[in-house]
């Protein structure tokens, strides 16, 4: 659902490129952005990593990766052949100027860039091709592969050093452990957004759609995730830590609210004190939110119900075909008039809504159900 409301604002707030252009804006969705930028892709890169250990374990390397390609690779190569074209399309009609030119022409000439570049481009990048929010399952898919690849690796090594020792509990991270890897996290961040500021994508090996900006917080928190679930840290980890996390973290949150910092606070690069700062607070937001918001949902959503379960399994199919569904609504709102905070409140309440049951739809059928 954080998803969903994370893109029903993207026209109305922030100054990222986005399918719809021309719209209200307001800071208060540029800094709601900002906040879910700083953490909820990393947390998910977490959840994700916390659950491939076990899956290993029980299917063997080449099950397990056969499984990932089935369940992370369609949707991706699907994804990239079908919603994203749809998509760059409609910006195409809308936005670029040019002349009509029909999908099939503008699929291969443009998407796939077989056909000469038009003259004064308007990007964002050339060709269109690129993978749209499919980039985490993508990112996730080659995470994945590194982890089977480490864990051979280390297997292979314990065997040559003839290691049988049992390895020891790890103790749960601390306060102290926990501003280590803020420091260790804004540092990276810092570093790298030197060269490559928030919201600068690069295809790696020309294939694998990454943000650098972004990589050492989702790259720490997928590590995070394994071991959490090799030391059983989930379980382990101190409450009360938690909680003065988590109150931390949103004490930082209602900070930027309150400052109301415009969309130039929250990205800038270079080496200079701007930069600096938004990388430490950003890290840090990152961190509190993602400790916080596990501790809190351990401790208090403890229940389960029938509603509940059925959304949790919707999830991923909700992932994949929200983006078109939240397009096509802020298209319809764009000559209605609706002040920024209304035009995202109804995008997000109608593509939750309609987007939740198209996905249980969907993964009911025999030909989604393996994937979804």
């Amino acid at each position: 659902m954080l998803v969903v409301v994370h893109h029903a604002a993207q026209p109305y707030g922030p100054a990222d490129w986005w399918y719809v252009e021309g719209q209200p804006h307001t800071p208060a969705l540029t800094t709601l952005s900002a906040v879910d930028g700083s953490f909820f892709m990393s947390l998910f890169f977490f959840v994700s990593a916390v659950f491939q250990p076990g899956s290993y374990r029980r299917s063997g390397a080449r099950r397990f990766l056969r499984s990932r390609l089935i369940r992370l690779g369609i949707p991706v190569v699907v994804g990239a052949l079908t919603i994203v074209p749809g998509l760059m399309y409609a910006y195409y009609v809308h936005y670029r100027g040019y002349p009509p030119l029909s999908f099939p022409r503008y699929f291969t000439d443009i998407y796939l860039g077989l056909g000469e570049k038009p003259a004064d481009w308007t990007g964002p990048s050339w060709p269109d091709l690129q993978f749209g929010h499919l980039w985490f399952i993508q990112n996730l898919l080659a995470y994945t592969v590194l982890y089977v690849v480490c864990s051979r690796a280390g297997r292979a090594l314990r065997r040559l050093r003839r290691d049988t020792r049992i390895r020891e509990q790890r103790p749960a991270p601390g306060h102290g452990t926990l501003l280590w890897l803020t420091a260790a996290i804004a540092a990276a961040t810092f570093l790298i957004r030197l060269r490559y500021p928030l919201d600068t994508w690069i295809p790696l090996l020309d294939f694998l759609q990454i943000e650098p900006a972004r990589v050492p917080q989702y790259a720490a928190f997928f590590i995070l995730g394994v071991l959490a679930h090799r030391y059983d840290w989930l379980e382990r980890f101190n409450a009360c830590v938690g909680w003065t996390w988590l109150g931390s973290g949103l004490a930082g949150v209602a900070v930027l609210f309150l400052i109301g910092a415009d969309a130039d606070c929250f990205g800038p690069g270079g080496f200079n004190g701007p930069a600096l700062a938004w990388a430490a607070y950003d890290s840090a937001l990152c961190v509190t939110l993602c400790v916080g918001l596990l501790t809190l949902f351990r401790e208090v959503v403890t229940g389960s119900s029938r509603l509940s379960a059925e959304l949790a399994a919707d999830s991923y199919a909700v992932y994949i075909a929200h983006v078109p569904l939240v397009v096509i609504v802020q298209y319809y709102l764009a000559d209605r008039e609706l002040p920024a905070v209304g035009a995202w409140a109804t995008t997000s309440v109608l593509t939750t809504v309609v987007t939740f049951m198209l996905a249980g739809g969907l993964r009911r059928l025999p030909a989604f159900r393996k994937v979804l």
